[in-house]
């Protein structure tokens, strides 16, 4: 039986265009890669256009939501996992994730960045720089920075394979 890999993409609810066709297009490669791509779960910014890429590309998204509705839900996302844990979520999002993709966002998901580190897992930085915070953790390679959405694949291939 096939291993399926969870890659979590994180990043802002509000994003810059740029950020937005990165996250899409990176969606798309875990998709076509055959890896499920699990996220925010909300309909903007990061959250949106990554799992846009993936549904568009056949595949599987799982939308961790902080609510306890799905008023905001992406209709990218194949499988939403309604939480009403606000925040709180972001552990689910983390350890949830085989590998974890921080696109450019705010405090949530620096938090995510955070608490992946402190679990263990390895963190992708999609052309993110959260700051010297996480230095030492770029120092051990448990953080990795990279510039483009290939990368990010080439990376997760690195870490999983």
């Amino acid at each position: 039986m096939k291993k399926t890999f969870i890659i979590g993409v994180m990043g802002g609810g509000i994003a810059q265009p740029v950020d937005e066709r990165n996250a899409y297009h990176l969606g798309s490669l875990i998709a076509l890669e055959g890896w499920v791509l699990l996220n925010g779960g909300r309909n903007s910014g990061i959250m949106e256009a990554s799992a846009k890429g993936a549904f568009e590309n056949g595949g599987l998204t799982v939308g961790i939501l902080p609510d306890d509705h799905d008023n905001r839900k992406s209709s990218y996302v194949s499988i939403p996992i309604i939480t009403g844990m606000g925040s709180a979520r972001n552990c689910i999002n983390v350890l949830s994730s085989y590998v974890v993709v921080a696109c450019p966002g705010g405090a949530g998901t620096l938090s995510e960045i955070a608490l992946a580190l402190k679990y263990g897992k390895k963190v992708i930085l999609l052309d993110f720089n959260p700051g010297t915070g996480f230095d030492n953790y770029r120092k051990t390679g448990q953080l990795v920075f990279v510039k483009t959405p290939e990368e990010v694949i080439d990376t997760i291939k690195l870490l999983l394979f």
